[in-house]
């Protein structure tokens, strides 16, 4: 896939990312913020089915979406997406930088839907600041489809069990959320929505503006014979 490709796919998934998101938000931050479809069953369902097990399973995989953790995510897709020391230095700044801007957009989606959480009684973990979209979900998700994308640029045909891995693990961490009762489930949507809309920006504008190093996929052959030289008889 030549950068055009790139550009106009990543592009397309961003816009229709972006329109999802704007019209989820819309409908989440009407009537006061109050639940939305699935929103109030998920959340009873969660609070009727908590173990003291299960809740120190969801606090321990909710805290990977925030700190450290999701910034050696993106510190680590720069590595493998560069080849050499440089590119490798370089991409790791990009996708720090995608991250941490990603970041501050969020927080002004949030504020401007000024959606509420759920009722505090229901919390099983800390939480502060507004619910559209869940901070924890969108940073995994970032993080996540970030060393996706570098693992499909350098190794298209393998790593397949790592992408399911990073995947589960961001979807995972949207799940808790709920489970923990900190977010409604359209917050957990929009939270992914986000991250795909941010990620197809980000990748759109690199595919346009950095150079083709960056992006190439693996070589692989010998390369071609010039025109002086013969096949072997």
């Amino acid at each position: 896939m030549n950068r055009g490709d790139v550009a106009e796919s990543a592009g397309s998934a961003g816009l229709g990312a972006w329109a999802a998101l704007a019209l989820l938000g819309m409908a989440a931050g009407g009537r006061g913020g109050a639940p939305l479809w699935l929103d109030h069953g998920l959340l009873t369902w969660a609070v009727g089915h908590r173990s003291e097990t299960a809740l120190a399973l969801a606090r321990g995989v909710t805290d990977t979406g925030t700190g450290v953790f999701p910034y050696v995510l993106a510190v680590l897709a720069g590595v493998v997406a560069g080849r050499t020391a440089r590119q490798r230095t370089a991409a790791a700044a990009l996708c720090l930088a995608c991250l941490t801007l990603g970041q501050l957009v969020r927080y002004g989606v949030m504020e401007l839907v000024h959606r509420p959480r759920p009722p505090r009684g229901d919390w099983a973990a800390h939480a502060s600041g507004w619910a559209f979209p869940s901070g924890h979900t969108s940073t995994a998700a970032l993080a996540a489809g970030l060393l996706v994308i570098a693992l499909t640029l350098r190794a298209p045909r393998a790593g397949t069990a790592l992408r399911i891995a990073v995947v589960c693990w961001a979807l995972l961490v949207g799940l808790t959320r709920i489970y923990l009762g900190v977010h409604w489930f359209t917050d957990v949507v929009g939270g992914w929505l986000f991250a795909a809309g941010w990620l197809g920006a980000c990748l759109c504008a690199a595919a346009c503006l950095l150079p083709a190093c960056l992006l190439s996929g693996p070589t692989t052959g010998r390369p071609p014979r010039n025109r002086d030289e013969r096949p072997a008889r």
